[in-house]
């Protein structure tokens, strides 16, 4: 059996047959007809600057993730901003609700993980607009729904659901959206080259963090120099690379500790890597930790690394800006848009190990070039890579679609 709803809800449920404002019956079920919603209506009021009356239903593979912390940012952003969202996770997390980061968020009470429980309370909240995140699973029930309420649905395309392991019919599925949004540039060529999605239908909107939370830290920074990698222990993220840099880093002499933090199926294939490498006094692993025992991680670090072979646009990099911290990453997908070459940090040619420990060692040895670096990384962040702009565009966007439908 799955999990009940996370926290509980002052509203009583709504009963089947309740009536519509429209005058008809709602039905939601899946052996039901499809409610629709009256077109003689009004236009609900929206505007960019005054959203208290927006209501939003979101659809999630998972909610929450300890690798996905940019959604329940870009919700409680929302939530703050007094929009009224609903969550359907279509499955629990595996190690069971979190109630610290759904309640951070305030979204206790919001988040359903059974269809039945969501669907009764869309009846209540009657939303303007559905939103999935990651082009598979969550967007096609986000699109079901949605056509069964008769609102339109929006979706941000990440990076494995654009790259990896795209739906087959990503095409049909934006095509029915009102919109798509993708994290990156990269991104949005890459859907329109292989998909053929109009460029129009685009909307190039990155993830954002808390610029205010994610800060640089005072005082010194621990002794020897700490190398940072958050990021899963799967076979995108390319640890044997980084593993292969930091032996040869051992081999010329220098002295640094580099920490892994995240977990997954290659766990095993990365600690024996580092056995052969000789690498365990100098590479920790973390495993996959929160997001304050992250924050606390990026405060101690001198230089940040990603050594991926694809991505989307990595929060994980957004954070170490945020945080004041050169990084060294691979130029693969959106990291370039991120990341500008000799300003905010070092991009190098996936696949080369002596290249990425260049690069480490660089930031090693010029700690002064490290901290201007940094410096213009938190300028960076602050400017384009905030939660607030992030969800400025998001609304902006949804307020297009919905001014398009009502038009």
């Amino acid at each position: 059996m799955r999990p009940a709803p996370v926290g509980t809800s002052s509203a009583p449920p709504a009963r089947r047959g309740r009536r519509a404002r429209g005058g008809r019956a709602l039905h939601l079920g899946r052996q039901r007809p499809p409610h629709r919603r009256d077109r003689r209506r009004p236009p609900r009021p929206l505007s960019a600057t005054d959203v208290s009356t927006l209501r939003v239903a979101y659809v999630l593979n998972v909610f929450p993730r300890i690798s996905e912390t940019f959604i329940a940012g870009e919700l409680a952003e929302l939530r703050r901003r007094g929009v009224e969202v609903r969550i359907l996770s279509l499955k629990p997390p595996a190690e069971g609700p979190s109630h610290d980061m759904i309640g951070r968020a305030g979204l206790l009470g919001q988040v359903f993980y059974e269809e039945g429980p969501y669907r009764e309370a869309l009846r209540e909240l009657d939303p303007h607009l559905l939103h999935a995140h990651f082009a598979r699973q969550a967007t096609a029930k986000a699109r079901e729904i949605a056509a069964e309420l008769d609102c339109p649905f929006t979706f941000t395309a990440h990076g494995y659901d654009v790259y990896r392991k795209p739906p087959e019919d990503f095409a049909a599925r934006a095509a029915a959206a009102g919109a798509v949004v993708t994290v990156s540039q990269a991104n949005a060529r890459y859907i329109e080259r292989m998909f053929g999605v109009p460029a129009a239908r685009l909307s190039v909107i990155p993830c954002g963090i808390d610029t205010e939370r994610f800060r640089p830290a005072p005082g010194p920074k621990p002794a020897p120099p700490r190398i940072l990698c958050v990021a899963r222990l799967v076979e995108v993220k390319n640890h044997e690379l980084l593993l292969r840099a930091c032996a040869l880093l051992r081999r010329r002499g220098r002295e640094f500790r580099c920490v892994l933090v995240g977990d997954g199926v290659l766990r095993g294939s990365v600690e024996t890597l580092r056995a052969e490498l000789r690498l365990e006094d100098v590479v920790e692993m973390a495993g996959a930790v929160a997001q304050p025992e992250a924050l606390a991680q990026w405060r101690e670090a001198s230089i940040g690394v990603l050594s991926s072979v694809s991505e989307g646009m990595p929060v994980a990099l957004m954070e170490a800006a945020a945080c004041g911290i050169p990084v060294v990453a691979t130029a693969v997908g959106g990291v370039p848009e991120l990341v500008e070459q000799g300003s905010t940090g070092l991009l190098v040619n996936p696949g080369d190990p002596p290249a990425l420990a260049d690069a480490l060692e660089r930031l090693l040895l010029e700690p002064e070039t490290a901290r201007e670096m940094g410096l213009a990384a938190r300028r960076r962040a602050v400017e384009r890579f905030s939660i607030r702009r992030h969800v400025d565009s998001l609304l902006a966007l949804w307020e297009e679609v919905l001014h398009r439908r009502t038009a």
